[in-house]
C-alpha cells in the first residue's frame, strides 16, 4: 500500500492530543507528518510514533510541500479560513468544526453509516457533532430495517464537549468556585444550555443534531426534536433516543441487529443492572446501547440510551475513519 503525507491542525488543545492517540493506535500508512497550530502554540514539541516532532505556525503556505491529507481540528473560524488554502495545494481535509457541516457541497460523514458520500467530495469532508456522531450510529441499522416516523432526543453531554475549558470549569466548580465559561455552576448540577439560544427557544447544539442527523441519513423531512444538557461528567455523552418507526418490530430481533452493527455494543440486561454508563465508555471507540424497550404510548416507539467517548468516537475516531476510508477510495481510485 502507498504511504501517505498527512498534516494536523490543531494539536495542543484535548481534542487534537486525543487526534494524535487515534492516529498512532490505529497505524495508517502515514508517510510523513506536519504539525500546524497557532504562532502561540509554535515551537511546542509533539511526539508522534517514538519521533518528535516540531510544531509549525499555520499560514497559508503551511500545505504547500504535498501534504495529502489534512486533519482540522482547531476551530470554525480556522477551518474557514485554512482549509481552501489546504485544498488548493491538493491536500484533501477532513474538517472537526461545524464550519463545513452544513455545506450542500460538503459531505456530512459517519463510517458505519454513509461511508458512501465520502466519494463525494470537493477536497473537504466533514465530520458531525459529538453528540450527532453516536445518534446516528445506532439510529441507522434501525433507520433501515424500520424507517423512521420521528426521533425525540435528550442528551446528557460531559464538560469535555467544550475542550479542555470545560473539564477545568468543573474542577473548579467542584473546589466552589464560580463559572467563567457556563452560565452557572455545573457541579451538582445539570444545566440545559449547550451554545447560544436561538430565535426558536432552541440552543444551537440542539439545531445541530436535528439539522446533521438529516444531512446524514440524507432524511431532509425527518420529524427531530432536541433538548441538550450539560452535566456534571467529565468524559462521555450519555443520550436517550425515542424513536417512532414506519414498520413495526420484534424487540429481541432489533436488539441483535444492533449487537451485530458495525460500531456498536449492546449491553441490556437490566435485571442484573447492566446498561451503558459513561465511566466504562470512557477511552473507547464504540457506541454502547442499552435499556432497549418499547415505548407503549405509542404504535412502532422505541426507547434506547445510547453513550459514547465524545473525544473519540465523538471526534477524532470518526476522523481517522473517515481517513481510512478515503485511503481506501484512493487504493482504489
Amino acid at each position: 500500500m502507498k504511504k501517505y503525507s498527512f498534516a494536523m491542525v490543531g494539536v495542543t488543545g484535548m481534542v487534537g492530543r486525543t487526534f494524535i492517540k487515534v492516529l498512532e493506535e490505529r497505524d495508517l500508512p502515514i508517510s510523513n507528518i506536519y504539525f500546524f497550530a497557532s504562532s502561540r502554540s509554535a515551537g511546542q514539541k509533539i511526539t508522534f510514533a517514538g519521533r518528535e516532532y516540531i510544531v509549525e505556525e499555520l499560514t497559508e503556505t503551511s500545505f504547500d510541500r504535498g501534504i495529502d491529507i489534512s486533519l482540522f481540528s482547531a476551530g470554525g473560524g480556522i477551518s474557514k479560513e485554512f482549509a481552501p488554502y489546504a485544498v488548493a495545494a491538493g491536500s484533501i481535509v477532513i474538517d472537526n468544526s461545524s464550519a463545513w457541516r452544513m455545506d450542500p457541497d460538503v459531505p456530512l460523514v459517519v463510517p458505519e453509516v454513509n461511508p458512501e458520500d465520502i466519494r463525494l467530495h470537493n477536497g473537504i469532508i466533514a465530520n458531525p457533532n459529538c453528540s450527532t456522531i453516536q445518534a446516528v450510529v445506532a439510529l441507522k441499522p434501525l433507520y433501515d430495517a424500520y424507517g423512521l416516523k420521528r426521533i425525540v432526543y435528550s442528551t446528557y453531554q460531559s464538560v469535555s464537549g467544550a475542550g479542555k475549558k470545560g473539564a477545568d470549569e468543573l474542577s473548579r466548580s467542584l473546589a466552589g468556585e464560580e463559572p467563567s465559561l457556563m452560565p452557572h455552576p455545573i457541579a451538582s448540577n445539570c444545566i440545559p444550555h449547550i451554545d447560544v439560544f436561538m430565535d426558536n427557544g432552541y440552543t444551537k447544539e440542539e439545531m445541530k443534531m436535528i439539522w446533521e442527523t438529516r444531512k446524514i441519513l440524507h432524511a431532509p423531512d425527518l420529524r427531530i426534536t432536541a433538548t441538550a444538557v450539560r452535566v456534571p461528567v467529565f468524559d462521555s455523552h450519555s443520550e436517550s433516543i425515542n424513536a417512532e418507526f414506519e414498520k413495526p418490530f420484534d424487540l429481541d430481533e432489533l436488539r441483535n441487529m444492533l449487537a451485530s452493527s458495525p460500531g456498536i455494543i449492546v449491553q441490556d440486561d437490566p435485571a442484573n443492572n447492566v446498561y451503558p454508563l459513561a465511566r466504562d465508555a470512557a477511552g473507547k471507540d464504540e457506541t454502547f446501547i442499552g435499556r432497549l424497550r418499547r415505548d407503549e404510548s405509542i404504535d412502532n416507539g422505541l426507547n434506547m440510551w445510547v453513550v459514547s467517548d465524545n473525544l473519540r468516537k465523538g471526534a477524532a475516531t470518526n476522523t481517522v475513519q473517515i481517513a481510512e476510508q478515503l485511503i481506501r477510495i484512493l487504493e482504489d481510485s
